[in-house]
């Protein structure tokens, strides 16, 4: 009979709930989907066949199997990590410019801690910037890699993983959604986002104006919270202070957008080729699997 084994991705899921409070959070941390989380959760305690969470009002909080488990948890993922970074320790150096948007650069929290445990001697420079432009980074061999949105004129790259898209508006303040809608959009040019929101709003005969622009959420953030715009965003941009609307909201759907990993022509370094396979082990569909 096979003796019955833990699951570290499970394990992995239950720290992070524990470290950031929340299955929102957790799920942020991890670029899953909350329901992701929420059931590995579950299969974890299918698993043993005890409870190690329990609900009060919104918040969560673990029963007394589950801060037992924890300790369990953190010793385990730490050796885990330890054997990793051992096994796959060959010395590796140099350079590595990496582009990103600056919306996605949560997404690679994880590929980046974890890079450079395994690589402390590589020197990685992280270039943020639209789409766009650090697409013709990568062709122009400016830039090593560069994790982006596909674009409709310019597919290419490797497909990393799909972003479902929203609407959203501040959590505690929301503009009137009657028309002319009011739109917090990126530049001309800066991303797909805007043109995808155009298209939709005028395949369902809305009228909209443009509120503010900005090449970043970071620009979008503070008018959207204040209730002055609605915006377009991927689930895994959405923040505490972000509310995603749903279909009652009367806007249209949304389709979902790609991610894809560009590389420049030439061979890649040894560098490179190591951050892409992290990049693909962290963010790709069979790594976000339940």
């Amino acid at each position: 009979m096979r003796a019955p084994t833990l699951d570290l991705g499970l394990l992995r899921t239950l720290v992070a709930v524990a470290d950031t409070g929340s299955v929102t959070a957790a799920a942020r941390r991890l670029a899953y989907t909350q329901s992701t989380v929420s059931m590995q959760l579950q299969r974890l305690e299918r698993a043993l066949g005890v409870a190690l969470h329990e609900r009060q009002g919104r918040r969560l909080r673990f029963t007394a199997e589950g801060d037992r488990l924890l300790g369990h948890a953190r010793r385990l993922l730490a050796l885990n990590d330890e054997a990793l970074a051992d096994m796959r320790a060959r010395r590796v150096t140099g350079e590595l410019n990496l582009g990103i948007p600056e919306d996605y650069a949560s997404l690679l929290t994880s590929v980046f801690s974890w890079f450079h445990q395994l690589y402390p001697e590589v020197r990685l420079q992280v270039t943020c910037g639209t789409s766009v432009h650090l697409m013709e980074r990568v062709r122009a061999d400016e830039l090593d890699l560069a994790l982006v949105t596909r674009q409709r004129h310019s597919p290419g790259g490797e497909m990393i993983r799909r972003e479902p898209l929203a609407w959203a508006v501040g959590l505690q303040h929301q503009p009137a959604l009657s028309d002319p809608l009011p739109l917090g959009l990126y530049s001309p040019g800066a991303d797909l986002f805007r043109e995808v929101a155009e298209q939709a709003l005028a395949a369902a005969g809305r009228d909209w104006r443009v509120a503010y622009m900005s090449q970043s959420m970071v620009g979008l953030g503070p008018v959207v919270q204040a209730g002055l715009a609605i915006v377009v965003v991927t689930r895994s941009m959405l923040t505490p202070q972000l509310r995603a609307l749903d279909e009652s909201s009367g806007l249209p759907p949304l389709p979902a957008v790609e991610l894809a990993l560009h590389r420049a022509a030439r061979r890649p370094t040894e560098p490179a080729r190591r951050l892409a396979e992290l990049i693909r082990e962290q963010l790709s569909p069979v790594a976000n699997a339940d």
